[in-house]
């Protein structure tokens, strides 16, 4: 079997512009996977958290990304002072340092 340098050539040539199209479609489908696997959950998840802070109520029994159990004394802007479950303690925390309320409130959610 000989070597013919014709056929190669022919094999490597570019595909021209079914190519190009193709290329940008294969890339436009990963994009769009990506943003349905990683960016919009994330987006979704970011944005139950704000409204859980949001909601916040006096009362409230919660826990901190610290891992710390308390209950919400008094409420601020961007700071809120829980009191500690197992010495009483109180202590001021950023409000985005909020891991997950535990207080079950009563409300219909919005839809």
């Amino acid at each position: 079997m000989q070597f013919n340098p014709i056929l190669l050539a022919d094999a490597a040539a570019p595909a021209g512009n079914g190519g190009l199209i193709t290329m940008i479609l294969i890339y436009a489908v990963i994009f769009g996977a990506m943003y349905f696997l990683l960016i919009r959950p994330q987006k979704k998840k970011q944005k139950e958290e704000k409204k859980m802070r949001e909601n916040l109520q006096v009362g409230d029994e919660i826990v901190t990304i610290g891992g710390i159990y308390g209950r919400v004394i008094s409420l601020k802007e961007d700071t809120i002072v829980i009191e500690s479950q197992s010495d009483h303690s109180k202590l001021t925390v950023a409000r985005w340092a909020l891991q997950n309320n535990l207080t079950v409130h009563d409300d219909v959610p919005e839809k």
